[in-house]
This record gives structure tokens, sequence and C-alpha cells, in this order.
């Protein structure tokens, strides 16, 4: 593939869109394309004809490269399939090719991880951060120890991100077990619940953005409760509390979902396009 796809692989992967990469894998006799050519397919998001970046051999040989890609990707295909192509004049749906060999062709699914939100708290605020979060192509985890609050959590039909309600009556649990890099928003109805997931949080050196809603007020009393627990001033300097861009006025939970997700926009690197 040439250089200006293996940008356009970066640039999907970014987006964490699924896609499929097309291989020309072995090629017996005479081929348009020779082994090792690549070819990047995916649904396009607005119209759901096939996006294509570079080439295996143009023709009907590509053609049906790019159908069996889409109908991989429509049936969310994980494992790769491998497609033998004579092009010995046969006939296809989309012509004929007579170069007169033959042509193994790998197809791969890519499924790229997407960046992890978690969000811990399904009350008024949290809900509300999920239906802007939702408008990104993110990987969010709502987690709250309430089921009945989780269950009031709502996605629109048009969403990007991936939601996912994770029961917790542990929170801190779901804390211990996010991937690393995670970005993580704390806004639980109990003070002792925020206080437990900020404590595993810190334990680890591997997370993002970590945020806390609250006043000041509320902040130092954190502060002086986790510098109890071990945590020095250091390891208090990666909390981010109060949450949100300064300067929004309001405190209503849309005022404060919209200031905590172009805060959080900051810190991402979203392909300008999906923003």
């Amino acid at each position: 593939m040439a250089r200006t796809g293996w940008e356009t692989v970066a640039t999907w992967t970014g987006e964490g869109r699924p896609f499929v990469v097309v291989t020309v894998a072995q090629v017996r006799g005479h081929a348009p394309r020779g082994p090792g050519s690549k070819m990047c397919v995916r649904s396009d998001a607005e119209s759901g004809s096939a996006e294509v970046a570079g080439s295996v051999g143009g023709g009907s040989l590509e053609r049906t490269a790019v159908l069996t890609a889409t109908r991989m990707l429509t049936e969310g295909a994980r494992d790769p399939v491998l497609h033998v192509a004579r092009l010995d004049r046969a006939t296809t749906p989309h012509g004929v090719q007579c170069c007169g060999g033959e042509v193994t062709l790998l197809l791969e699914p890519v499924r790229p991880a997407r960046p992890v939100v978690a969000v811990f708290g399904a009350g008024h605020v949290g809900r509300a951060l999920v239906h802007v979060l939702e408008l990104l192509p993110l990987d969010v985890r709502v987690a709250d120890s309430r089921p009945d609050e989780l269950a009031l959590v709502e996605t629109g039909d048009d969403h990007v991100a991936d939601i996912e309600c994770v029961p917790a009556p542990v929170p801190e649990a779901v804390a211990r077990e996010l991937p690393a890099g995670a970005h993580v928003f704390v806004m639980t109805h109990d003070h002792h619940e925020d206080l437990a997931v900020l404590d595993t949080c810190l334990r680890r050196d591997d997370l993002g953005l970590l945020g806390v809603i609250g006043s000041e007020s509320k902040w130092r009393t954190f502060r002086h409760e986790l510098r109890a627990l071990g945590h020095d001033d250091g390891a208090l300097t990666r909390v981010t509390s109060p949450i949100g861009i300064p300067g929004v006025p309001g405190k209503s939970p849309a005022a404060i979902a919209v200031a905590t997700a172009a805060q959080l926009l900051t810190v991402l690197d979203l392909p300008e396009s999906m923003t």
C-alpha cells in the first residue's frame, strides 16, 4: 500500500471504526498485483457504501474483495478469511479478468481499540455526561452500585460511542480492572464510594485524566483523607477537581456534562473529522 494508504489506516484506526485489510497473500502465474499488495475497506458512515484505500489489482478481483470485506463488516466478523480467485477468463458477476494466474487474498477484520472513559455514578450528571460522550468514538463504561440508576442510562439512535453499563456493588473493583490509559470521572452518590475509587485509581500509574465532581471544599476534605491513606501531594496533583473546563457558568447536569466533555477533549487524540 502506498504511503498515503498507511496514513489512511492510521486515521481509520484513530477513529475507532472497524475495517478490513485485504492482502495479496499468494500469486501463481500472472496477476495485476504482487504478493504483499494491500487494500483497506470500511463502510462509509453516511452513505453505507464501501470506502477503499489502496488496491489489490482492480477489476473483478478487487470488486469481489470489496464486497466480501463489506459483508464481513456487516456480519461483525472477527476471524480472517482466505479467498482464492482464478484470473483465467473466468466470468464473475463483476466482469472478466484474463491475466492467467491465481490470486489468494487474505481478508483480516480490524476492530481498533477506542479510548476508554469510565464514569463512576449514573446519577443526573453521569447520565448527562453519557449523552454528550455518546457522540464521540469512545468506549464509555458507566458504573454504579445502584441497579435502578443504571437502568435509567439511555443513548440516542445516532450514538457513536460504545456504551456499557456496569453493575458495581464494589466500584473500586471496577476501577482496578480498567485498561491502561482509561480516563476516569468519579461522581457517585456516596462520599465513601468516591473515595474508594479515587484511592484505587491513585494506586495505579497508568490511567489518563482522573476527575472528581464536587466543590473545592469537598476536594480539600478528600485530599486530607487520601493523604491518610498514604497518597502524597505529588499523587494528588493527578486529580482534577472540580471537573470541567473553567469559566462555564451554571451547575445544571447539562452544563457540568458539557464542560467535562470539553475538558476530556483536550487530552484525547481524536481525528478532527470525528469531533
